[in-house]
């Protein structure tokens, strides 16, 4: 006997799965990086969170360029984010620094991941009723990739030269919860996918990137702590400008 195709099963390129499969491959990087923490090998769990970074940049693009966009790829981008950046992120401090700190540890990484899902949640409802989250040039509130980079900032400063920052568990996990609160916070910050630039300097952007990288693989911790320094300095500088743009209508 045999069984008739299902009518909604229809026949899809391979390459249209490419997007989904970059998700996938970005949550495999973020659990393999809890692995590698509790292992202590964080210098590995740290670049796994870091190509979660660039997969979770990437995928969306790429979907929207093959025109492959689904509901299932928008899910499962939700779940990956919160896995690298919610839950990665948490259990890696956890393990570098927290393991040994009384209860107040473990409510730390639980508030942060819950933070985490929350921003996602409120982002997702946002799409879903057609609802910007604010102006087209900035976010609500600090995006969840951002989010991991920064709750690590003590990791990255301890690694570069401050040893014995391991021992303020008890600043670790109120910096962590305080990095949680900036994810669900209302306060607007500049989102550089509207960025633009003329054709004539596209040129010297790839030279800067390209310096960047090298400069990020020689030297990886000093050039996380400047990203994250750099990132609050552009949130400061975010709060006055859509204060100003508001002013202005």
């Amino acid at each position: 006997m045999l069984v008739e195709p299902d009518k909604a099963d229809r026949k899809l390129p391979i390459w249209t799965l490419l997007p989904n499969i970059m998700t996938v491959g970005a949550i495999c990087a973020g659990l393999t990086a809890i692995r590698f923490s509790f292992q202590g090998n964080f210098e590995i769990a740290v670049q796994l969170i870091l190509l979660a970074c660039v997969l979770d940049g990437l995928d969306g693009r790429v979907a929207r360029m093959m025109k492959s966009e689904s509901k299932m790829g928008a899910e499962l981008d939700s779940l990956a984010d919160f896995a690298n950046f919610g839950m990665a992120p948490g259990l890696m401090l956890y393990a570098w620094a927290l393991q040994d700190a009384r209860g107040y540890g473990w409510i730390a990484v639980l508030f942060y991941a819950v933070c985490c899902v929350l921003r996602l949640a409120r982002f997702n409802v946002g799409n879903k009723a057609d609802e910007d989250e604010g102006p087209a040039d900035f976010f609500v509130g600090v995006p969840s990739p951002l989010g991991a980079l920064l709750v690590l900032l003590p990791m990255f400063l301890s690694f570069l030269w401050w040893d014995s920052l391991v021992d303020y568990d008890v600043l670790i996990a109120l910096y962590m919860a305080a990095i949680g609160l900036l994810l669900v916070s209302r306060i607007p910050t500049y989102s550089f996918k509207t960025t633009t630039v003329y054709s004539s300097n596209i040129k010297f952007i790839l030279i800067g990137f390209a310096a960047s990288l090298a400069i990020l693989m020689t030297y990886p911790w000093l050039s996380l702590v400047i990203i994250d320094l750099g990132y609050f300095g552009v949130m400061i500088w975010s709060i006055f400008k859509y204060k100003a743009l508001n002013k202005k209508e």
